[in-house]
């Protein structure tokens, strides 16, 4: 719901060392500060891009295009700014079914693909599916008015609308060179079952309300009232049932197929904050920068999977086959200073209260045994404070230190206590009795600047108690899992610098190492030692941009992503394959032309070296790309 041109500035800050934020920003925190326009200007651009996807049988290529438009201005007191976008895009396949050994046998076929999986077994490849063709819009009017010139209202109103189509690609071919989907099939005269492809659709539309009156005097007091819905308005998602019969079409022409419709209208969330800062001196230098407020956010899960005996893609919806509700709650107040108590020094303290609740969760699922179809989970409550403590010192004009301790709790999301999906290729189990995840945090940072740039060390250590760790197995199911105790620490250093060697060359960079380790896990205790799932061991990244003139400017980019894991025990030995979690080595390229003022252009490629590479499903292979922009 951000546009590019309305941002302002964006901030990462790195772990729960603030109490202006919940708990859920123990991994960071990316803080955009959007703008209005001051006066009119009109904004356009127009992307194409094409990916050569070549995997197992898949040897394709996959197109996307989009296209936005964004025009503001201001009369008097009123601003303005509205923004449209497209995104018209064709995807690889996500996901490849695998054979089974047994079954009948009833189809000889061929065209499977033979390799091994992440445990280093043997499997057979059928197929490609999850091959998704969506098409988004997305909508937004910002209106603003000032009182006077330090008190602002805004108003958002944003919409957004996707319809998504994932088809299949099957690999198999019988005797007569017919496609053979899923069923009983004899491959090399062994038998084998294949039921893993299967089409889906989904419709989409979404809408969300924002409106805040902030102040911003820079002066004794500032204040913020902020409120916003975002609401599940329409959300349809159907799928097809495997079907049985081999050599049929799959559901997507004249022969199609029941299956399941799911609905999760309804679903949505609330938040109101109420934000203020005391500047005791009446300035932003002053000696106490005091914030403090309160926050309330509500998350409802309403979600209804119906069966569809005929037709999936258009039929009427049958018998509930499993429902997921669920309601969250959170309250907190939070108080912080920050005391420059000497002109060097700077301590910024804070803590956060929060209270959380979970209430009317419940599960049906028509497969269960009786006593076990409707399950209606009793209301929780829970109770929790964090503290927060920095100190930095500037010890020179060139060398600052920063020290940061925190504590933090995650409470458990309404999806991930209520929400179960099953349906072809996708099992999501819940538990309504999850933990909250918490963490103690530290970090020790050295800065150094630089005569162009600035040079920073961070050495980080991170203590999770309980921690709520998502996983898919083999089969496709996913859980949510406490963890009990797990231990990260680790190094990273980063680099910017300006004009280094030749005037116009920039270049940034940063190289992190990360130990992460489960120390404690009470119902695995085998996992004791291992590694935590995808957090890589090194990553690196190296960026030179190159100024070759006021028009032209050149960019090359190179990422790594070291050893890391998807399993909880580590027993994906073989991670680069579909299933892993692999290692990878990308260089990207992009050049940009400014012809006037107002138009330029970009070309460029992602992935130069077509890499192949692995997060469960298959990374981008070499992609091509080229934008037209127009800024006034």
């Amino acid at each position: 719901m951000v546009s590019p041109e309305e941002i302002e500035r964006v901030d990462i800050i790195y772990g729960p060392f603030s109490a202006l934020y919940p708990g859920n920003s123990m991994g960071g925190v990316i803080h955009m500060t959007t703008r209005m326009p001051e006066k009119f200007e009109a904004h356009a651009k127009l992307d194409a891009f094409q990916e050569r996807f070549k995997l197992y049988g898949t040897n394709d290529n996959y197109d996307g295009a989009h296209g936005s438009a964004t025009l503001g201005s201001k009369f008097d007191s009123v601003s303005f700014l509205v923004n449209v976008d497209r995104l018209d895009t064709y995807g690889h396949p996500m996901s490849f079914g695998v054979a089974t050994a047994g079954g009948a046998g009833t189809t000889t076929v061929t065209g499977q693909h033979r390799d091994t999986d992440t445990a280093g077994a043997a499997r057979i490849i059928t197929g490609g599916y999850g091959i998704d063709h969506s098409v988004q819009d997305n909508g937004k009017i910002k209106l603003a008015y000032d009182f006077s010139p330090a008190v602002r209202a805004t108003y958002i109103l944003g919409a957004w609308r996707i319809n998504s189509d994932t088809s299949v690609d099957s690999y198999l071919r019988d005797a007569a060179g017919n496609k053979v989907y899923n069923g009983s099939v004899k491959i090399g005269g062994v038998n084998y079952t294949t039921a893993t492809l299967s089409p889906g659709n989904t419709e989409s539309e979404h809408f969300m309300h924002g409106l805040s009156v902030k102040s911003n005097t820079r002066g004794i007091w500032d204040w913020e009232v902020a409120a916003s819905i975002y609401d599940y308005n329409k959300d349809i998602s159907r799928t097809a049932n495997y079907t049985a019969n081999s050599g049929v079409d799959l559901g997507t022409g004249a022969i199609r197929q029941g299956g399941v419709v799911t609905f999760a209208d309804g679903t949505g969330w609330q938040n109101l904050d109420f934000r203020g800062e005391w500047r005791p001196d009446g300035d932003l230098q002053s000696t106490h920068q005091v914030s403090f407020g309160y926050h309330n956010d509500r998350y409802e899960l309403n979600q209804s999977a119906y069966t569809v005996t005929a037709d999936w893609l258009t039929g009427a919806a049958g018998a509930l086959k499993t429902n997921s509700l669920g309601k969250t709650e959170t309250q907190a107040l939070y108080l912080q200073d920050a005391w420059r108590f000497a002109s060097d020094w700077k301590l910024v303290v804070g803590g956060r209260q929060e209270q959380w609740k979970a209430y009317d969760g419940s599960n049906y699922n028509s497969a269960n045994a009786a006593a076990y179809r409707q399950l209606n989970y009793s209301n929780r409550t829970d109770s929790a404070f964090s503290p927060k403590a920095s100190l930095s010192y500037q010890a020179s004009m060139d060398w600052a230190l920063r020290g940061s301790l925190g504590k933090a709790y995650r409470f458990p999301t309404v999806t991930e206590m209520f929400q179960t999906i099953s349906l072809p290729g996708n099992v999501k189990v819940n538990d309504p009795n999850l933990k909250p995840e918490q963490v103690i945090s530290g970090e020790f940072t050295v800065e150094r600047a630089l005569e162009s740039g600035l040079l920073r060390i961070s050495l980080f250590q991170e203590d999770k108690k309980d921690a709520l760790i998502s996983q898919t197995d083999t089969a496709n199911v996913t859980s949510v899992q406490n963890v009990d105790k797990v231990r990260t620490r680790g190094i990273e250093t980063a680099l910017q610098v300006s004009d280094i060697g030749i005037r116009g060359f920039d270049l940034s960079g940063s190289v992190t190492y990360t130990d992460s380790k489960i120390l404690q896990n009470n119902r695995r205790p085998a996992y004791v030692g291992m590694k935590q799932i995808r957090i890589p061991d090194w990553r690196a990244t190296l960026v030179g941009t190159y100024h070759a003139s006021d028009s032209l400017t050149f960019s090359l980019a190179a990422r790594h992503s070291g050893r890391q894991y998807n399993t909880l025990d580590n027993s994906d030995i073989n991670p680069n394959t579909y299933g892993g979690t692999s290692s990878f080595n990308v260089v990207d390229a992009k050049a940009v032309y400014k012809f006037t003022k107002q138009w330029s252009t970009a070309f460029g490629v992602n992935n130069i070296g077509d890499y192949k590479s692995y997060s469960a499903h298959p990374y981008p292979q070499r992609t091509v790309f080229a934008n037209l922009k127009f800024d006034y």
